[in-house]
């Protein structure tokens, strides 16, 4: 079994320094990279535009819920609205959540 001091991430020999490596993130570097920046950007917009399809069907169920004293349309409408919105909310932190814990991880030594 090693030893603690053994499993050091970074090996110092005279002269080089193993295992040391480096990221900096560019979607430009592989071909199709434009592409994919157009992908996400096109799957954003639909998730959106889904989001808000589902608020307004899901506040149409809770007024009408409401209005007929019908509590699992009711309860179901006002779900779907919380819901619609907490997706249209990390739809759009979503890139900054991604950036944060990045930024984060860089930090780390």
């Amino acid at each position: 079994m090693l030893p603690p001091a053994a499993l050091l991430p970074v090996l110092h020999v005279p002269g080089c320094l193993l295992m040391d490596v480096s990221l900096s993130p560019d979607p430009n570097a592989l071909p199709g990279g434009a592409l994919l920046q157009k992908l996400m950007n096109g799957i954003d917009g639909w998730a959106l535009a889904l989001s808000l399809i589902g608020l307004v069907i899901g506040a149409a169920a809770w007024a009408l819920g409401s209005h007929g004293q019908n509590y699992q349309q009711s309860y179901v409408g006002r779900r779907a609205v919380l819901i619609s919105g907490l997706a249209a909310l990390l739809i759009g932190a979503g890139p900054g959540i991604v950036n944060f814990f990045f930024h984060a991880g860089q930090g780390v030594h």
